[in-house]
């Protein structure tokens, strides 16, 4: 099973054009190609980041499109594109929500991603937000939170075991015994809920109460001693150099080692695992940011 080294910090990225929320996408992404997209993911695979992540939505209301977008790649339709086209970076899923589909039906498809890439999938599992979502298919709303509990269970078994009941599924993960559970949210029933499993992908900011509630819910399960991933969100946007145009705001810029103080600055001592996104102005200086963040940034990040 993929863990993070102890002692060390790992860095990933919520890579962008796979979703396109207005709030948050890039005027260029609109006319970004898959091409675009796959060079963004092999400068990450080149240049040390542990995971590249995919964001879940299957589709969103009328009403919120103006805010959401309606741009949202199938998570591991996407993520098995970039498999074949990477060697050493993890596959994440950020968040898939397991509520909206049969356990089994979610273990197959990332049974299938480990096998393919090699062992690189982390199945990162959210209870999803938009309740219209759920009402157009077909599943409770208010019923999400326990749905997540009871899939996860079955989800965890079936990722583990060739059998469940008389019923058998190939090809098995590479991992083993499974591919590792990141649970995303900051809510406390997620935090609880990440307790019980590899890893916690809070939506912002890790908070001393947010880690609190994790450490001691970890304690309780017995589970201090386990390998465990505590992720952390950097919200400002980074630009490694000087940027030759105005930036969107709040931002890091400046040398690597001005930008690796201002997020070890902001980082809690417990957080192991740090998710990072960045400014500019198309998709080849993006990769470039990709690049230099990496091989620049992301060795400097350290206690």
């Amino acid at each position: 099973m993929l863990e993070i080294p102890r002692g060390t910090i790992v860095f990933g990225t919520q890579l962008p054009i796979q979703s396109q929320s207005p709030r948050f996408a890039a005027k260029w992404e609109a006319n970004a190609t898959p091409h675009d997209l796959l060079r963004i993911t092999q400068a990450a695979d080149r240049s040390g980041y542990f995971y590249v992540a995919v964001c879940d939505h299957i589709t969103v209301p009328e009403e919120k499109a103006a805010t959401m977008g309606l741009w949202w790649q199938d998570c591991l339709t996407t993520l098995g594109f970039f498999a074949s086209a990477t060697e050493n970076v993890a596959l994440l899923s950020h968040v898939y929500v397991i509520a909206y589909r049969h356990a089994l039906t979610a273990a197959k498809g990332f049974e299938t991603l480990d096998h393919l890439s090699g062992g690189r999938a982390i199945a990162g599992i959210g209870a999803g937000h938009v309740e219209e979502e759920f009402d157009a298919l077909g599943v409770s709303f208010a019923d999400r939170g326990s749905l997540t509990d009871s899939k996860l269970v079955d989800f965890a078994e079936a990722l583990s075991a060739t059998y469940i009941g008389n019923m058998g599924a190939l090809p098995r993960p590479a991992q083993t015994p499974r591919p590792p559970i990141w649970i995303g949210g900051s809510s406390n029933p997620a935090i609880r809920r990440a307790a019980a499993y590899e890893g916690w992908l809070p939506q912002g900011p890790a908070t001393r109460e947010g880690l609190d509630l994790l450490l001691s819910t970890r304690e309780k399960l017995g589970k201090s001693d386990e390998p465990f991933a505590f992720g952390h969100v950097v919200i400002p946007y980074i630009y490694v150099g000087t940027p030759s145009s105005e930036r969107r705001q709040p931002h890091y810029t400046g040398s690597p080692e001005q930008i690796a103080e201002a997020i070890m600055a902001e980082t809690p001592a417990e957080v192991n695992q740090i998710q990072v996104k960045f400014d500019a102005d198309s998709a080849a200086e993006y990769t470039e940011q990709v690049e230099a963040f990496g091989t620049q940034v992301g060795p400097l990040l350290a206690r």
